[in-house]
Order: structure tokens, then sequence, then C-alpha cells
């Protein structure tokens, strides 16, 4: 992946349950972002390369239906611009799990219904659309009961109760932040395994927040740098601040981080901790960055039943013609996953599910008669055209919903409204920033390339600054 797309994964991490650092990731920015990124740009390369014949991408468009011929599935109905189109050839499913699957015949509330009143960190499309695909045509499923609590999401104080939140990194934990519970108390090994934390976290009161000191915050600057900018983290530069926020006194705070520093020094304290990176915490620190967390519904381990080749099974054999990739299948990580196993299954079986399906496609393409039958897919993409004018920040703050959004970009004027729907991170991302200059908060998470892509079609003025 570094050398063939050039990604930055130069740093290693100990995550949740690991006993070595494991877990590559970047100077700067999410991981899977730095990875999804570099494989969508290659392949909007070999789209353009090829002129759609080696790939095309096909947007705002809703896979309804799995076509089968003979018990084979030989493509997909999806309706797009209103209209119902059909797409044929072999089919990789790669939907994600079922977090945020709270729709009328929810997985969640079937196979865990406990779980109902936790908030999720899944995006609204992690509703399960692709393992009941595969089960219509009778695809197997397996290890649907176990689903991940993460213990560490991000709460934010303007709207503590919403039901789908931002993760904490479990990186954060990794340099050495630390778990305290409402009476400013250590309550666990934060290293330990996400259900493990999560447990303790059920035992003991909240709020629980989790304290990074100056020199966790410099190891992982970017990711601090993100939450603060999201509202989602607080930059304290005086203990005593960070003691009134919890609601303790200073010599409270105090005693916890002396405790924490002998147990750092005898290297274990009496949760079973072992690793006490980045310690001492002291009280005349010249920064923390603090977050309220909670436990959140974050990953299903369970999902569509697949071959070792990525294959969709039934209850004997595979089902000809379609694959499964990522938190969408399951049986690969039992009962609980560990820190940074997922964006592994995803390239892991990405490529195996792939390597697959093309084999298979090829031998299709040997028989004329079959191969004729595959159909091509004309793919228009439209772009705005660029209109040069000025605007001051007071116009663009009044374009400021969902139909109708405006963001400032190095002095550029973007109108992003019928963008939301494709943005990767969701329209929310930018929703925080409607009618505003993001431009600070979009440097941190994007590389140049990306408005080099995408932006060119949506600027329709300059900023001019009164």
């Amino acid at each position: 992946m570094v050398n063939k797309f050039h990604l930055d994964l130069s740093l290693v991490s100990r995550l949740g349950g690991h006993s070595h650092p494991r877990t590559h990731r970047g100077k700067e920015r999410f991981p899977g972002m730095t990875i999804t990124y570099a494989l969508l740009e290659r392949l909007e390369e070999i789209e353009k390369n090829s002129n759609g014949e080696l790939a095309k991408i096909l947007t705002k468009a809703k896979v309804t239906e799995l076509l089968t011929e003979n018990g084979n599935v030989i493509g997909v109905k999806y309706e797009k611009d209103g209209k119902v189109h059909e797409a044929h050839g072999v089919v990789i499913i790669a939907t994600g799990g079922f977090g945020a699957d709270f729709t009328e015949n929810s997985l969640l509330s079937k196979f865990r219904p406990d779980l109902g009143h936790l908030p999720t960190t899944n995006g609204s499309h992690c509703t399960g659309d692709g393992i009941k695909m595969a089960q219509s045509v009778g695809g197997e499923v397996v290890d649907m009961e176990w689903v991940q609590v993460h213990p560490t999401g991000l709460v934010h104080p303007d709207d503590p109760k919403a039901k789908v939140k931002f993760l904490a990194a479990e990186a954060l934990r990794g340099v050495g932040g630390i778990l305290l519970d409402a009476e400013g108390n250590r309550f666990c090994d934060e290293l330990g395994r996400r259900d493990y934390v999560t447990g303790e976290m059920n035992k003991n009161i909240g709020p629980f927040r989790l304290v990074l000191n100056s020199k966790a915050s410099k190891e992982i600057e970017w990711h601090c740098k993100h939450y603060v900018g999201r509202k989602l983290m607080k930059r304290f530069t005086k203990a005593a601040d960070l003691a009134k926020d919890i609601g303790i006194s200073v010599e409270k705070l105090k005693d916890t981080f002396e405790l924490y520093n002998q147990d750092a020094k005898a290297n274990k304290d009496k949760w079973g901790k072992k690793f006490f990176t980045n310690a001492p915490f002291s009280i005349d620190d010249s920064e923390f960055h603090v977050s309220i967390v909670c436990p959140v519904v974050h990953y299903t381990m369970g999902g569509i039943k697949i071959s070792t080749e990525g294959e969709v099974m039934d209850k004997e054999k595979p089902i000809v013609g379609l694959y499964a990739a990522g938190e969408v299948a399951g049986g690969i990580h039992g009962k609980n996953r560990l820190g940074g196993n997922s964006l592994l299954e995803c390239v892991v079986f990405g490529r195996v599910a792939g390597a697959t399906a093309s084999r298979y496609l090829f031998k299709l393409a040997l028989d004329e008669k079959r191969y004729s039958a595959i159909k091509r897919i004309e793919l228009v993409r439209n772009q705005l055209q660029s209109v040069t004018k000025d605007y001051t920040l007071e116009e663009v703050a009044k374009h400021n919903n969902e139909n109708d959004c405006w963001v400032v970009i190095n002095d550029k004027v973007y109108d992003v409204s019928k963008f939301l729907a494709d943005h990767p991170g969701g329209k929310d991302a930018i929703m925080l920033y409607a009618g505003q200059d993001c431009t600070e908060q979009f440097e941190l998470i994007h590389q140049d390339s990306v408005l080099k892509r995408y932006g060119p079609g949506l600027v329709i003025g300059n900023l001019v600054k009164k």
C-alpha cells in the first residue's frame, strides 16, 4: 500500500488489547481516510485513462435488488434520478455493517435489542442492506449477535444526546491518554480490550473523561487539533481549569496523577496495565487535551458468511457471481475485533474478493456468448461551471442550510449544496461549517489533491475581505 499508493503509514501505534505496537497510521489524518482517498484517486485515474472502459464510477445510485439467473448472481437493479436501471456482471458487496440499522426490519434490534438505547459511531448508510440482499438470494449469515461497543464515543457538549457520535481514535489512549470517572478517579486499564473498558465504564459513574497530557497531545497533535475544531475536545493550559471542569479539587486531581505515576514507575497497576506511554502526568503541565466520552455501538463482527476466497456462501456452497468484503462479511474477528483490524480486513479481503471475482469474470469473458450479455453502463458526469464573482463573508453566511450551502476555503467560495450527499465523510461534516470559512479544518483533514480534483466545478467566486 505504501509503495503502490504513496501512503504515509510511517507511525506504529499500540491500541486496545495489543501486546505490541502493530497498527500503522500516518503523521496526519485518520488512517482509514488516508487509505480510502488513495484507493479512490487510483480508481478515478483508471476511469479517466480508459475512458470508462476499465472502470466506471456511479454516484447517487441506490442498489435495491440482486439479479439472478439459474441461482447465479448476474448483476444488480438500482435506482438513479428517479429511474430504475440494471447493471450486469459479478457483484462484490462492500456496504458495511448494521451498527446504525434502526429501520423497520432492523438487524440490530433482531440480534442485539439490548444495545438499541446506545448511540452509534456509524453513518446513516450502515443499515445492513448488503446483508439483507445477500440473504434474499440464499446467503448465510454468521456471528450476528457479536456487536462491538466502543468505550470512547465523543460527546458534543451542545448535543450530548445525539444518536450518532464521532469516534475518539483508540490511538489517543495508545499514546498515553487516561480515563477518569465523575470523581476524577481512574477505573480501568485504558489499553484493555474494548469490551473490557466498556464493561468497567458500566460499573462506574460518568461522565467519563479522556485526558491527554502535553507529551501525549504532541504525539497525536493532528487528531487533537481536529477534535478541538469540531468542539469535541477542550484544551486546558492549567490543571486547575481541568479540575473545575470535572468538578473536583486540584488536590484530588493531583492525587490521581501521583498514583498513576507510581504505577507507571512500577510498570503495573491494580488493573494489570503494563504500558504507560508518555508518563508521568504532572499537575504543573502546560497543556491538557480532554474529551467527554461514552460507550457507543461501533462495529458488527457478524455478517455475510464468506469462503476464504471472498465468495458469499449459502448453506452448502458458494453463490456463483457474488462476493463480499469489509464489515459486511462475518466470521473474521470472532466475538470482539481488535483496533486496527477492520482496516486490515478491508484491504486484505478487498483484494481477495477482487481477485476471485476477476478470475471468474475472465472465465466468462472467454465465453463470447456470455460475455456479450454483460452490459456496459454509460455514466454522464456533470460539473458545475465556475463563475467568477466576489462575495463577502456576510453574504456567504446567508447560505447555511442543506439546500443552499456555501463554504470558504483559501479565499475561494464554494457552493457545495449538491455535493453534500456525495461527501465520503457525510453531509454533517460539511454542515458544521455551512456559511463559514473552513480553511483550517479542511486542510487538517484533506490532502491538496482533493481540492484540485473536486474543487474547480464547485467554485462560484472569490472572498472579498472588508
